[in-house]
């Protein structure tokens, strides 16, 4: 769940950087998406694997996680796309002047790199999970 969660604060703070334009046609199903790996996860660590009717329902909850996670990732790739056509668009200084856009893209990319590894981290950890529930019906 920490990792979920880490993924939904920090796409959040990505899709910040957007400019308006983008933002209102980009944003909020991005975001919506990073809420369903949240929630599914949650919903499947909710229901401990007693019996075949719950370990079913622990895995369908799984497996929508994992596949709103591949879904974000999609979604978060076309969003640097955007973004790395105007990187200086995306960061300001303290002062409120645009950051050059060599800065600019070496913050992006790092941005980028760490979301891209928590969700690789997460992929993992679902699948993982998953792995585990296929044992549990033998």
């Amino acid at each position: 769940m920490n990792t979920a969660n880490n993924i939904y604060v920090e796409t959040l703070n990505f899709l910040t950087r957007m400019s308006a334009r983008y933002s209102r046609l980009l944003a909020e199903p991005v975001a919506k998406l990073a809420g369903e790996v949240i929630d599914h996860a949650e919903k499947a660590n909710s229901i401990f694997p007693s019996d075949p009717q719950r370990i079913a329902l622990r895995k369908g909850h799984l497996l929508e996680a994992r596949a709103s996670l591949m879904a974000l990732d999609v979604r978060l790739t076309h969003c640097y796309m955007v973004m790395n056509q105007n990187p200086e668009g995306c960061f300001t200084t303290s002062k409120g002047k645009p950051v050059n856009a060599d800065d600019a893209t070496v913050k992006l990319d790092k941005m980028a790199q760490s979301l891209g590894e928590k969700i690789d981290q997460e992929n993992e950890l679902l699948k993982g999970q998953l792995k585990s529930l296929g044992q549990k019906r033998s």
